[in-house]
């Protein structure tokens, strides 16, 4: 039997977050700079339902009877055997690595996740198609979030630039021009289950106020489709701007998102914001192409942990 292999991209959100987990829309991007990869060696002589698991980066390396029944790999692994109606499966090796920064909102988890789903979906014969991955993907992003909007499982997925929003049907964006984006990490770790969890509190305590916020996110996602399937990016920067201002409102940004959002706008970006849960993590500048390097330099001058230029197409 062959090594099975699959990828999975990270991700960043353009516009949403947060309002997304109560219904409104929001667009998120595949970032492939970034990448988690899983691959499955079969073990041909171990016992069956021997699964041996490595991730180099978290430390682990471990059989999967040894984790705990609610570890994020154990429930993908069970997810997809039960989805088989399968007890076991013949015995391997899970190798896992990933490029993509932990708890800095670019969908680490999810990446993970897909990849796995694929990977070993794949080596038990029956490769699973995007729908069923990004469901099950969703289950384990239920152990991470909370209560996950389903976002990042999608986008990372069908590695498409998305418009979301939970119930609907997935939309994949088609932009007539690239967007180039300038990704700025703060180095902070900050996972999303915390951010999200406070703004439900918040919520919770004054839905009046929080619900109102929401509308206005959602009204912003609804303008910057129509401004990115019409190219015009200067308004997308404009609407990027607004967007962060009603994150600050509900408490998810903080002094240093607010310093590279700041230094990336005055480097010349047409907008940034932060992007994905917040606290920490990473935010995002849309740039022309020629501004591109001159932001990343910026940010990286002003503490930036790191920076990564991608671009976005509509063949992303």
């Amino acid at each position: 039997m062959p090594a099975f292999s699959a990828s999975a991209p990270g991700k960043s959100i353009l516009f949403g977050e947060h309002a997304v987990v109560y219904g409104k829309p929001a667009i998120a991007v595949p970032v492939r700079q970034v990448q988690a990869k899983v691959i499955v060696t079969p073990k041909p002589k171990s016992q069956p339902g021997n699964i041996h698991i490595q991730a180099p980066a978290i430390g682990l390396d471990t059989d999967l009877l040894d984790l705990a029944p609610n570890h994020p790999l154990a429930v993908a692994i069970d997810l997809v055997l039960s989805h088989l109606k399968l007890s076991y499966a013949p015995g391997c090796n899970l190798r896992i690595t990933s490029t993509i920064p932990l708890a800095a909102g670019m969908g680490s988890g999810a990446a993970v996740s897909v990849a796995l789903i694929r990977a070993f979906s794949a080596y038990l014969g029956k490769p699973f198609p995007p729908e069923q991955v990004s469901a099950l993907a969703y289950e384990v992003e239920k152990l991470y979030h909370g209560t996950p909007s389903g976002i990042d499982n999608t986008v990372v997925t069908y590695t498409k630039p998305i418009y979301f929003q939970r119930g609907q049907p997935i939309e994949i964006l088609h932009l007539p021009a690239s967007l180039t984006l300038v990704i700025g990490d703060t180095g902070i770790i900050s996972p999303t289950a915390k951010a999200v969890g406070d703004v439900r509190q918040a919520w919770l305590a004054d839905p009046g106020y929080y619900e109102g916020l929401f509308d206005e996110i959602g009204a912003i996602v609804q303008q910057a489709r129509s401004a990115l399937e019409s190219g015009q990016l200067e308004k997308c920067g404009t609407l990027m701007d607004s967007n962060h201002a009603l994150l600050c409102e509900l408490d998810v940004s903080s002094p240093e998102l607010n310093r590279l959002v700041e230094t990336a706008r005055k480097a010349g970006a047409l907008g940034a914001k932060l992007s994905g849960g917040g606290r920490g993590g990473n935010m995002i500048a849309l740039a022309t192409a020629g501004e591109a390097v001159q932001i990343s330099d910026q940010l990286l001058e002003v503490g930036a942990h790191r920076t990564i230029i991608t671009q976005i197409g509509a063949q992303s």
